[in-house]
């Protein structure tokens, strides 16, 4: 590979620090934004993640509050963070526009589609969390409470209790993109990580344990797709080492 085959010449420190200011305020900017517009209907979308739990409470029972300031403060972080998820493709774009110049061309070339996948993989991550894994944990934990329990969850615990799950699923679904890369990079190959496999099974429940509430039910809905995407990130690193062993010939 030559210098030629980057895009742009190389800019003094001073001109990439003043370019990483300005696509950092407009990322900033643009969760500003979405987050203004999102906070007038914060009491709603508290409703729409709070409806996996309130569907499987019995008659009677509700959500609460256990603190004087949760009724705000919960619905604002929430607001928060939906406008720092729903802003995330251009935060990245942002990301992409100041490292892409420095990047070769083939480089961009495999760099483009994984950025794309990572995104759309987090957010299938955090999706499964919600339409699959929530409707069955908290059918369980409902169902095992002791009769003379009444189930109350504070919102602002629940929100924390979500926010974790649906973040360790999004992390967890970019297990793909991880593979690829360290295969692309040449750190590993993809039969040296499936002779791994059955640490890497022991790692993705181990993984599971830590990420999840301390049940055997959310901890297998998180490991098992951990498993599956790794064997989609082998056979695509493959893939790609396949394509792009005659170019480095």
């Amino acid at each position: 590979m030559t210098e030629q085959e980057t895009n742009d010449p190389p800019l003094p420190l001073v001109e990439h620090l003043t370019e990483l200011r300005d696509r950092l305020l407009r990322a900033l900017m643009a969760i500003l934004l979405i987050f203004i517009g999102l906070f007038p209907f914060s009491n709603d979308i508290y409703t729409l993640i709070s409806e996996p739990l309130r569907a499987l409470l019995p008659p009677g029972a509700s959500m609460i509050a256990t603190e004087v300031a949760s009724p705000f403060f919960a619905p604002f972080k929430l607001s928060l963070i939906a406008a720092v998820f729903i802003a995330m493709p251009y935060v990245l774009y942002q990301l992409w526009g100041f490292i892409a110049p420095g990047m070769y061309r083939h480089e961009k070339r495999l760099a483009v589609p994984l950025l794309a996948s990572s995104i759309i993989l987090f957010y299938a991550g955090a999706a499964f969390a919600y339409f699959v894994v929530f409707p069955i944990i908290f059918a369980f934990f409902t169902s095992v409470a002791p009769d003379d329990i009444a189930i109350m969850t504070d919102i602002n615990s629940y929100l924390n209790f979500v926010l974790k799950l649906f973040f360790a699923f999004g992390i967890a679904f970019e297990i793909p993109i991880a593979a690829v890369l360290m295969i692309w990079a040449g750190i590993t190959t993809p039969e040296a990580l499936a002779g791994k496999r059955p640490y890497i099974i022991v790692g993705c429940f181990v993984f599971g344990m830590l990420l999840t509430p301390p049940d055997i039910i959310s901890q297998s809905l998180l490991a098992l797709p951990m498993w599956l995407l790794f064997e989609v990130g082998v056979y695509f690193g493959g893939f790609i080492q396949r394509r792009t062993k005659p170019d480095s010939s």
